[in-house]
């Protein structure tokens, strides 16, 4: 099997790449040891031992994610293992005579450690998993996409905008960012190789780079486009005791994302622009493959008819109906398996389901929730505050410091939804230390997860990224070339965003 296709399965089983030795070898033995370096120092003052002892697993965690030195669902478990250890095994965090000498104990332990697996951010992802395999299942992404690409014509820049319109319709459909750049990517190859060009060609460069970052910024735009979204929200919920609506959401983020498309758009065709201005033949090839896939099958038809009015219901939750995002995708996830209706069959959805994320998912909101109730989180918040000078400026200036530190923090991580679970319970309880007349600390917290998904500047910021990575049609030269200009662009439209239609909204 040649490297190109190992590196394809094991981005699509959620697994490092190739060539990444080094980290596999050295990487869980550097988290270990910053774990013990952090449980051997004595407790700062207004830390407690358990709080430190989550600041331990918490820069466990974050070595581990960053050099990927084990599978994503392979470090949840370690999580989730050391969590129960080092809290099961902590002095009580109630500051009472009874309590002094008391541990937390493993039964509490077991109830923070899995806390996160209940939440109602992890039910609505794997409903949400469920609803992206049925989609594969009966190739109604693929046909959505090759309906939208069939439409704009042969001439490249008309099929890059076709490409990204896809991603853009495709993030309403199909909430799982891996399962939509894995609909696109044989499409955009089959493409390639119907037009007699090589996969080292500029347009083939050009496509996929424009596929990968349209992908990412819908998960800006749209609430149930990206796992990660659903951490935050989690969060809100467990942290803040407030709800986000998927219209909220969607007016708020939407805008912003048509922009950055538009954005997108320019930069790719400047940044790479493609051999020809023209594919000849292109109209015919993507008729071609519209045809191989047949008229609309019964199940087809039945998902469509499922899914618009599960979007409805996503767009009307709190105006029309009291039914949550959460509870309607479940409800028609049911729908999905009911006899006389048969979209899929179980069988068909659990191959399709990935399960360790949903497991990492989980465990991340529980690590999250944990580093909150231990207040290693607020601690940690404090030191940043005072660093930063953050106490003494204005809401505007907090919310462009806070976005910067995320951007740069991002470079690290190979998943937006590690980048989730670690940062946004920290920026929380930084929001929440200050007091700052007029600060909306659930929207702000809504704008800072915006850019937990800005993953543009290296293939490896996103699993997206890894999986057309593989396919290697283009170098990390040429998603930097696109991605850093994407990156400036995007901040510093969040600031002006900031300053005019989302103060107007009410938000900054």
């Amino acid at each position: 099997m040649a490297a190109k296709d190992v590196n394809l399965k094991k981005a699509l089983e959620g697994t490092p790449p190739l060539g990444s030795d080094w980290a596999k070898r050295y990487g869980l033995l550097a988290a270990f040891v910053v774990l013990a370096v952090i449980l051997a120092l004595p407790a700062p003052a207004g830390l407690s031992i358990a709080g430190q002892r989550m600041l331990g697993v918490l820069c466990f965690a974050v070595v581990v994610w960053i050099t990927e030195a084990v599978t994503y669902p392979v470090s949840a478990t370690l999580i989730a293992s050391l969590m129960l250890i080092l809290l099961g095994t902590a002095p009580s965090l109630v500051p009472t005579e009874a309590a002094a000498g008391k541990v937390i104990g493993f039964g509490k332990a077991v109830t923070m450690t899995f806390s996160g697996i209940s939440a109602g951010g992890t039910v609505l992802v794997g409903a949400a998993m469920f609803l992206a395999a049925a989609m594969t299942t009966t190739g109604l992404d693929k046909r959505i996409a090759l309906t939208i690409l069939s439409k704009v014509g042969s001439k490249t820049s008309r099929i890059v905008a076709g490409m990204i319109f896809v991603g853009f319709v495709l993030a309403f459909f199909v909430p799982s960012t891996t399962a939509r750049v894995g609909c696109i990517i044989p499409i955009v190859l089959g493409i390639i190789s119907a037009f007699g060009l090589s996969i080292h060609s500029r347009f083939a460069a050009l496509l996929m780079v424009a596929t990968i970052h349209a992908a990412s910024i819908w998960n800006v735009g749209i609430k149930t486009a990206a796992a990660q979204n659903m951490v935050a929200l989690g969060f809100i919920e467990r942290e803040l005791g407030g709800t986000i609506t998927w219209l909220h959401w969607f007016l708020t983020a939407a805008p912003y994302a048509a922009v950055m498309s538009v954005v997108l758009y320019f930069i790719c065709m400047k940044m790479l622009p493609a051999e020809m201005e023209e594919v000849a033949g292109g109209d015919e090839t993507v008729k071609q493959s519209m045809a191989d896939l047949g008229p609309m099958t019964a199940a087809e038809k039945k998902l469509l008819a499922i899914s618009v009015l599960l979007l409805f219901a996503w767009v009307t939750e709190k105006v029309l109906h009291p039914v949550s995002t959460t509870a309607s995708t479940v409800i028609a996830i049911t729908l999905m398996f009911l006899p006389g209706i048969n979209i899929m069959t179980w069988k068909d959805a659990q191959s399709r389901v990935s399960w360790g994320t949903l497991v990492l998912f989980g465990i991340g909101i529980s690590l999250g929730s944990a580093l909150l109730s231990t207040k290693a989180a607020m601690w940690l918040a404090t030191q940043l505050v005072a660093s930063l000078g953050l106490a003494s400026m204005g809401v505007f200036a907090v919310f462009a410091i806070l976005a910067l530190f995320l951007i740069i923090v991002h470079l690290g991580f190979a998943s937006a939804t590690a980048v989730a679970s670690a940062m946004i319970p920290i920026m929380i309880a930084v929001l929440k230390s200050l007091n700052i007349q007029g600060l909306n600390i659930i929207d702000i917290t809504m704008l800072l997860q915006f850019v937990v998904s800005f993953g543009f500047i290296l293939p490896v910021n996103s699993p997206q990224g890894i999986l057309a990575f593989a396919t290697d049609t283009f170098t990390a030269k040429d998603c930097m070339k696109v991605g850093i200009p994407l990156t400036v662009i995007g901040y510093v439209l969040l600031l002006v965003f900031a300053q005019t239609y989302w103060k107007v909204l009410g938000i900054l």
